[in-house]
C-alpha cells in the first residue's frame, strides 16, 4: 500500500537510504544522516511537499518525496523528486507505481514541473524516469566527487500539467494531506 510517510518511518527509511550514502552515488551525501536527522527531514519536508512510502506487511519497501528545487519564489511551481527502493524490492514494479502517486500528489498541489537529478550513468534511474515521461534536460559535468572519482549528473524534467497564467499559489502538502482528492489517490489499488 502507498501512504504518507510519518516520522516513525525514519528507521526503515534510513536503512534504505544509508547504503546509497556509504556505497553508492545515488546521493552525494557522504555520511549517513542518522535516524534522528531522517525523522526531522520527514517532518520538515511534509509541511510543504509529499513524502510517500510503499508499505507491505508492515515493512517499508520504498519511499519517494518531492523537495524545493531552488530558493527563489519564482521556482515555486517546480520541485525535485527522489525515490529509493530497498534492495530486495528492486525490479518489482513498485517504483513506477510509487513514483506515479508522488507525481499525481504534486499535481494536486499545483506543481507544474518535476525534476529528477541522476548521477550518471545511473541506468536503472534513467530507465525509471524515462518510463515515467521525464526527458533529458542537461548534464552537470564532473559536479560531484565521491568514492574516489568525479561524477557527472544528469537532469531529467517532466511537465506535470500546463502552467496557468497567472499561476495559483502551490498548496502546501500539510493543507492537502487530508483532502478527499489525496485520500482517493492513496486509496487506489497500487
Amino acid at each position: 500500500m502507498i501512504r504518507i510517510a510519518h516520522p516513525d518511518d525514519a528507521v526503515a527509511i534510513h536503512a534504505i537510504y544509508a547504503p546509497s550514502v556509504t556505497h553508492g552515488v545515488a546521493t552525494f551525501e557522504t555520511v549517513p544522516p542518522g535516524v534522528p536527522a531522517m525523522r526531522e527531514r520527514i517532518a520538515t519536508r511534509l509541511a510543504h511537499y509529499p513524502w510517500l512510502v510503499w508499505e507491505s506487511e508492515g515493512a517499508v519497501l520504498a519511499y519517494a518525496y518531492a523537495s524545493r528545487f531552488r530558493d527563489r519564489a519564482a521556482y515555486d511551481w517546480i520541485a525535485e523528486t527522489s525515490i529509493y527502493v530497498r534492495e530486495d524490492a528492486q525490479r518489482s514494479g513498485l517504483a513506477r507505481r510509487l513514483y506515479g502517486a508522488l507525481l499525481e500528489a504534486m499535481c494536486l498541489q499545483g506543481i507544474n514541473q518535476a525534476v529528477g537529478v541522476i548521477t550518471l550513468p545511473g541506468e536503472p534511474s534513467v530507465r525509471l524516469h524515462e518510463a515515467m515521461g521525464f526527458t533529458p534536460a542537461g548534464v552537470w559535468r564532473q559536479s560531484g566527487y565521491k568514492l574516489g572519482r568525479w561524477w557527472d549528473v544528469g537532469v531529467w524534467q517532466k511537465t506535470l500539467q500546463p502552467p496557468a497564467e497567472p499561476p495559483a499559489p502551490v498548496v502546501p502538502f500539510a493543507v492537502l494531506r487530508d483532502s478527499p482528492a489525496l485520500e482517493a489517490l492513496l486509496a487506489r489499488e497500487p
